[in-house]
């Protein structure tokens, strides 16, 4: 059985007006490691199933409020029904860890390649990628979401070690 780390990008914050451009899931058991980005029109029921394929629980940070909510939305699938939830924000708050994933990530010293991007950025680049076909863009926005669901790995690692 796997651990799943998972992040979207969307096109904005409005679930009834915006939808998921890209999920990430990073599987982990033991020392084998996969990352499976699923983009655009391939975001869809089946291959959500196949890169949920054999994980148990999966992680997200603020996923309770927006990963899950915006792929029910989009998609039409619970997730919460393939695999249990855990949402490392909630973790995060019980010890005085606050604010997004970024600003935790810097309070607990863990490096970020591509510290300049943010979710407004990923929308940018979904939409440079749309509209001129830019594969920078899209290289781009799928490495800055290989880094989102790479460092919830390390983030909830360095939870457990934390007092409390």
């Amino acid at each position: 059985m796997y651990d799943a780390y998972l992040s979207i990008a969307t096109t904005g914050l409005s679930l009834s007006h915006n939808y998921v451009t890209v999920v990430g899931v990073y599987k982990v058991s033991g020392i084998s490691m996969s990352l499976v980005q699923l983009a655009g029109n391939r975001v869809t029921v089946g291959n959500l199933f196949e890169a949920l394929d054999g994980v148990s629980n999966f992680y997200t940070y603020n996923g309770e409020r927006f990963d899950i909510p915006f792929i029910l939305n989009s998609v039409g699938i619970d997730l919460r029904n393939m695999a249990d939830h855990h949402d490392l924000m909630y973790d995060c708050w019980r010890c005085n860890l606050c604010g997004d994933i970024k600003a935790v990530e810097r309070q607990l010293g863990i490096p970020r390649q591509m510290s300049g991007i943010n979710g407004y950025d990923a929308v940018l680049l979904w939409h440079r990628y749309l509209e001129y076909g830019d594969q920078e863009s899209l290289a781009m926005l799928l490495a800055y979401n290989r880094e989102n669901v790479v460092n919830l790995r390390y983030l909830r690692d360095s939870l457990a070690i934390l007092p409390g």
